[in-house]
């Protein structure tokens, strides 16, 4: 009787506890949430409240403790953060790859963020000839910007680089031969190889000369009356050194010219720019692929040229022409958001000012001193919290599959925190906004040059955040 009673007791006491509970409604009206709801928005942040007093619920049937509001609401906010890191918050990029693939590549100028918003939020010209009345060719302004700036013959405009050249290959060489060396079969982001996106595209893959060295003969030598093109695929993710030959583009369209084949170039990252002015080796340029006879050309808009996610192809008209009415363009072709972002990107290298205006340009660009104030700056802030940091050396990236062995000289934060390494940079990159750096020992490393400017304060403010909600 008594184990009965004791039973029925220890029912009443949980029912009690249960009962005890406050709200889905009583959370969600809690005004330390309402930060949370701005955000990620109420249907989001109800259900994580549902997620997280189902887990109290359980935890109290089992025997535990009644956690207090105050307890419910912390893990709320750290089970939205978990399940939506990131979410419409910009990462601070300490990493010190300037290119950085998983983080979007290319940041927008200001310039261009504002045309966005003009023209987004409004109408535009997208596809219509404002002259005559009628339909015209998508995104044209940004076209005729590239054949300025490149002295191509024509321009059109996809939605990435692997679409570029997928389209290509599917007009230009479906159910032939394709001839490629083979120290250009590379594989780019997300393990896209090009040998795969030639075998879906129908055209058949014909290698020639070796991993190291490939010569005109070894071109000639493979053309056959099945031969489509001849391509040529920059190595712009990673480099040989040492006993080396490639064929120049200037070769391969004598060659092509001889028996009547276009000369294709995958050139990558498509710089506008010398990159040898910024202390880095040269990096082929558009200008230089169209000046030495390439028929066609293409490369990501959201690379070197600083733009967003766009594959841009130049070269002749009649090639392109027959690109453009391919049914295949309405699968691949620029998205107006793109289109719009391109050609304010476009205009900064029109007006001379891509150095001072374009973020990936301005962070090549930035000199050791102009990073040394700011780290300094950033550690002093630090300092002041009682964190330990302090200023080092390094190098940064360029990233993104451009420039793949070469390094800027950057100044580097390293912080040692209280706690595992490990654990601080995960407490970081969950954080808003998140923040990323690179592990070295017991210190996370920030590389100021890839951080923005105006984000400097911020980051210091998400450290003394970390630092301080982990010792609560």
């Amino acid at each position: 009787m008594s184990r009965i009673k004791n039973s029925r007791a220890t029912e009443e006491s949980t029912n009690k506890e249960l009962r005890k509970l406050p709200s889905v409604e009583g959370i969600l009206e809690a005004d330390d949430i309402q930060a949370e709801i701005d955000r990620y928005s109420r249907p989001l942040v109800t259900q994580a409240v549902q997620a997280v007093l189902a887990q109290v619920r359980e935890q109290i049937l089992g025997g535990g403790a009644r956690l207090p509001k105050t307890k419910i609401l912390q893990r709320v906010k750290r089970c939205l953060s978990r399940e939506w890191p990131g979410f419409l918050s910009p990462i601070i990029n300490g990493t010190g790859i300037i290119l950085h693939t998983n983080l979007g590549r290319a940041p927008l100028s200001q310039q261009t963020l504002s045309s966005l918003v003009d023209l987004s939020r409004n109408y535009c010209a997208l596809e219509y000839e404002l002259v005559s009345g009628k339909r015209g060719v998508r995104a044209q302004e940004a076209e005729k910007l590239l054949c300025l700036l490149s002295g191509a013959e024509n321009a059109l405009l996809v939605n990435n680089n692997a679409a570029a050249v997928f389209l290509i290959l599917s007009v230009l060489a479906k159910d032939k031969e394709v001839v490629v060396s083979r120290g250009e079969l590379v594989q780019i982001g997300g393990g896209f190889r090009i040998p795969e996106i030639m075998w879906q595209s129908g055209a058949s893959l014909k290698e020639v000369g070796t991993t190291n060295k490939t010569f005109t003969a070894d071109y000639e030598q493979a053309i056959s009356e099945q031969t489509a093109l001849l391509l040529k695929v920059h190595q712009s993710n990673f480099a040989m050194r040492g006993f080396t030959h490639q064929v120049s583009t200037s070769e391969l369209k004598m060659l092509g010219g001889k028996y009547g084949l276009p000369v294709v170039y995958d050139l990558g990252s498509g710089a506008l720019l010398n990159t040898e002015s910024f202390m880095l080796e040269h990096e082929p340029t558009v200008q230089e692929a169209i000046a030495d006879g390439a028929d066609l050309v293409c490369f990501s808009g959201d690379k070197l040229l600083g733009g967003p996610q766009s594959g841009i192809i130049l070269g002749k008209k009649s090639y392109l022409d027959r690109l453009r009415r391919h049914s295949l363009m309405r699968v691949v072709r620029i998205d107006k958001m793109s289109a719009v972002a391109l050609e304010a990107t476009l205009r900064h290298y029109l007006k001379k000012e891509a150095v001072a205006k374009v973020p990936v340009w301005q962070m090549i660009a930035c000199k050791v001193e102009e990073l040394t104030l700011r780290a300094e700056s950033v550690v002093k802030s630090l300092g002041q919290a009682g964190i330990t940091a302090l200023v080092r050396d390094g190098t940064s990236m360029v990233g993104g599959g451009s420039l793949p062995d070469q390094t800027l000289a950057t100044k580097l934060v390293a912080i040692k925190p209280p706690y595992p390494v490990e654990d601080f940079a995960r407490r970081l990159r969950l954080a808003t906004p998140p923040l990323l750096g690179r592990i070295e020992g017991r210190h996370l490393l920030i590389d100021i040059r890839t951080v923005m400017p105006p984000l400097d304060d911020t980051l210091v403010e998400v450290v003394k955040r970390v630092i301080a909600q982990a010792e609560q």
